[in-house]
C-alpha cells in the first residue's frame, strides 16, 4: 500500500509510520511540526511540511504524489487533543479538528482516494454510565475535544457514503510507552499524559505531580481509565488500513485493553521504579469518573489484541525519558 500519514511526525503518527514501514508499505508523511518532530519521521518515509487546515498544502502533497502513484489510504493523526485546553479554546479545537478533516476529505474526493483511517477517541462516549464503552453505545461528549472528534466521525461517514469511499475509525483512550528502538516516543514541552508526568516526577524533572480529584465514585476515588501501548495502537492502524484495501468495507472499532486502572494504581506501578511525590488537586473540567474501551470488535474484525501491559508502558516510557533527558 501507499499511505499518506497526516500528523506522521507526532507521537502516535510517528509510531504508526514505523509499523507501516516494518510491514513493507510505502509511506508519505505530512505534518506542520506544531507538536511533532522532523527527526521522528522514519528515514524511509517521504516528508512534506504542511498544515491540514490549509487546502493549498494538502493539494500540493496529493498532486505531487498522486501524479507518481495514487494513495491507497490516507491516515489522520492531526488533531489537537488536550481535554482541559479544549474547554478553554473550543474555537481552535473545532477549526483544527473539524475543518482540517473537512478539507482533507474534500481533497481526497478531488483525487479519488477511497480509503481513510481516522484516529478518534473514546471521549466521544462522554460520561459513560456503564464504565466500559462499546461501539454501539450512545455518544454524548462532555468536552469540546470529544465533541469535535464526534463531529468529524459523522462527517467522514456521510462523505464516504456520498462518494463511495470507506473508513476505518478507531476510538481509544490513554496511549503510553515508546517504540522498542527508543528512536521515538512522547516528547512535548508540556506533558499532560499521566504515565510520563508520573515518571517526570519520579525523575525529579518536576518536583511533584497532581492527581486531579480523589472524590470520584470509584474504588479509590481517582479516575479510572483504559491504557494502551503506543506500539499496539500503531499496529492496529496498519491492520485497519489493510482491512479497508482488502475488504472495501468500512468499520468503526474501539482499541482498548478491556481493563481499567485508577490514577493511583498507575502511580503505584511507576513507584515500583521511581519515588513519585503526588498531591491531590481539584477535579478538572470535562473529566468523567470511569472510561474503559471494549476491544471485542477489534479482536473479531482485525484479529487485534494488545500485547503490552501497563508495566511495559511504564518501562518503555521511562527508558525513552532517560534517553532524551541525558542528551
Amino acid at each position: 500500500m501507499k499511505v499518506l500519514v497526516i500528523g506522521g511526525a507526532g507521537y502516535i503518527g510517528s509510531h504508526t509510520v514505523y509499523e507501516l514501514i516494518r510491514a513493507g508499505h510505502e509511506v508519505v508523511v505530512m505534518d506542520n511540526l506544531s507538536t511533532g518532530y522532523k527527526e521522528f519521521v522514519h528515514k524511509n518515509a517521504k516528508f512534506y511540511l504542511g498544515d491540514i487546515t490549509n487546502k493549498e498544502d494538502l493539494t500540493r502533497v496529493f498532486k505531487e504524489e498522486c501524479d507518481i502513484k495514487p494513495f491507497d489510504v490516507v491516515m489522520h493523526f492531526a488533531a489537537k487533543l488536550i481535554v482541559p485546553e479544549s474547554v478553554k479554546q473550543p474555537l481552535e479545537y473545532y477549526h483544527n479538528n473539524v475543518e482540517g478533516v473537512r478539507l482533507m476529505l474534500e481533497v481526497m474526493t478531488e483525487f479519488h482516494i477511497k480509503n481513510v483511517v481516522f484516529s478518534s477517541t473514546a471521549a466521544v462516549y462522554g460520561d459513560s454510565k456503564k464504565g466500559i464503552c462499546e461501539e454501539d453505545d450512545p455518544c454524548d461528549p462532555i468536552n469540546p475535544y470529544g465533541a469535535s472528534k464526534y463531529a468529524s466521525e459523522n462527517m467522514i461517514k456521510w462523505v464516504c457514503n456520498a462518494y463511495d469511499m470507506h473508513y476505518c475509525i478507531f476510538r481509544y483512550f490513554n496511549v503510553a510507552g515508546a517504540d522498542a528502538s527508543l528512536e521515538i516516543g512522547l516528547k512535548k514541552d508540556v506533558l499532560t499524559h499521566l504515565i510520563p508526568v508520573a515518571i517526570q516526577a519520579g525523575l525529579k524533572i518536576r518536583d511533584h505531580m497532581d492527581i486531579f480529584g480523589d472524590d470520584y465514585d470509584t474504588k479509590d476515588g481517582t479516575c479510572i481509565r483504559d491504557y494502551i501501548h503506543v506500539s499496539d495502537l500503531a499496529y492496529a492502524h496498519v491492520l485497519g488500513a489493510e482491512y479497508l484495501v482488502k475488504n472495501k468495507k468500512s468499520l468503526l472499532v474501539n482499541l482498548g485493553s478491556n481493563e481499567g486502572y485508577s490514577v493511583k494504581e498507575v502511580v503505584d506501578v511507576v513507584r515500583k521504579y521511581l519515588p513519585v511525590d503526588y498531591r491531590i488537586a481539584p477535579r478538572r473540567d470535562g473529566d468523567p469518573a470511569k472510561l474503559i474501551a471494549s476491544n471485542k470488535k477489534a479482536r473479531e474484525l482485525l484479529g487485534w489484541s494488545p500485547k503490552y501491559k501497563l508495566e511495559d508502558m511504564v518501562k518503555s516510557d521511562l527508558a525513552f525519558r532517560k534517553k532524551i533527558n541525558n542528551k
